[in-house]
């Protein structure tokens, strides 16, 4: 195995382009929904208003050149190449911290915090504030490499993610994460290697327990009715991927208007955005995620991140221990799987925050970036 960092410079062939042109040009659409709202999925009003976007005005070359500039590499780690954006603060004294997306997102969930994080005096804070950033693609997604394999659990990115981190010389650090991302955080905090000095999630994956649900005040009992409620009209993405990933990937590696449908169903459904995409996404920021899962061709290897983690779910169980890992804790309120401090407080020993806020969803980085800033700075203050 190489420990090799390798500059990686982003370049989609014109050809790919022209290609992708094409394919939105003969889009054979569905006929259109049959009620005035969103409970069948995304409305055909709103996918051809973004492919006119995609088709006249979007710019790729935008968010390559952004991509270029932020500082890309690829490393080998347990044979498969790891794509990942490493920018390195002014500050000497700058905390490193690794950051993991999830799905449908990429390393483009953080583009509006990576400015406040590792250059805090530019953006009004202040330099004791500072973080180096490590912002890896999971595995199968964008320009990581595609597990050929199974094997590629939480567990196994995490222990990639700690490698990751040594590799580039950082001897102490904090991790963070929400949605996948979380899985993979919350099993670096309990592997605790050396170095984690603390790690932030935005969500936790967990399963409160029949105590739990019988003991819940009527704060608790709204959580509980939102988790039912995207079990119940929200989770078709995950139950299919979980059990039949390569069925939807052919569509996903073939259509773009059916990436683009699949992928924009989870920013309409689990953002802090009532339904509406646009009033809290850019449309060219939506389209530039989906961007990376079309031109990488990830739309199925993405996709069967979950069938890994149901393997591992059916067969595993819950940690038989709280966390030890100093934890900090954001829960925002449109995040449709939320637990309660004292829920937190039992699967976490060292709760060093907890905040519930007012605004801001799934997609917490990209929803309120300057709030999820703050709940970065105030977790890890005290622990750098």
């Amino acid at each position: 195995m190489s420990s090799t960092i390798s500059p990686f410079h982003l370049s989609i062939p014109d050809s790919e382009l022209a290609d992708l042109r094409n394919r939105l040009a003969q889009t054979r659409w569905p006929d259109p929904e049959t009620v005035s709202d969103n409970s069948q999925g995304p409305r055909q009003a709103k996918l051809r208003a973004l492919v006119a976007r995609w088709q006249d005005g979007y710019d790729w070359r935008r968010c390559e050149s952004m991509l270029n500039g932020l500082g890309q590499h690829r490393t080998e780690i347990e044979g498969l190449n790891v794509h990942f954006l490493h920018i390195r603060s002014p500050e000497p004294g700058a905390m490193p911290l690794l950051m993991t997306h999830g799905w449908p997102g990429s390393v483009l969930e953080f583009r509006d915090v990576i400015g406040p994080l590792t250059d805090p005096v530019a953006h009004g804070g202040q330099a004791q504030d500072a973080f180096h950033l490590v912002i890896p693609s999971l595995p199968g997604f964008a320009f990581s490499d595609k597990p050929a394999a199974t094997g590629w659990t939480v567990e196994r990115i995490a222990d990639a993610w700690i490698i990751l981190m040594g590799r580039l010389g950082y001897e102490r650090w904090a991790a963070q994460g929400g949605d996948w991302g979380a899985a993979v955080t919350t099993a670096i905090g309990y592997k605790a290697p050396p170095g984690l000095a603390c790690i932030h999630l935005n969500m936790v994956m967990f399963q409160p327990s029949e105590q739990e649900c019988a003991e819940a005040t009527p704060h608790e009992r709204k959580m509980l009715a939102d988790a039912r409620r995207y079990d119940q009209q929200f989770s078709g993405y995950f139950k299919l991927q979980a059990t039949r990933p390569q069925s939807i990937g052919f569509s996903l590696a073939d259509s773009p208007v059916g990436l683009a449908a699949w992928i924009y169903a989870l920013f309409q459904d689990v953002s802090d955005s009532g339904g509406d995409v646009e009033s809290v996404f850019a449309l060219d920021h939506v389209i530039d995620h989906i961007m990376l899962y079309w031109v990488s061709n990830s739309g199925a290897s993405a996709a069967r991140l979950y069938w890994e983690a149901m393997q591992v779910m059916q067969h595993g169980k819950d940690p038989d221990a709280p966390m030890a890992t100093p934890t900090g804790i954001s829960m925002f309120p449109g995040e449709q799987l939320r637990l309660s401090q004292r829920w937190a407080e039992r699967r976490f020993a060292n709760l060093v925050h907890f905040n519930e806020l007012t605004r801001g969803g799934h997609f917490a980085a990209m929803e309120q970036p300057a709030a999820f800033v703050d709940e970065v700075r105030r977790t890890l203050g005290a622990l750098r």
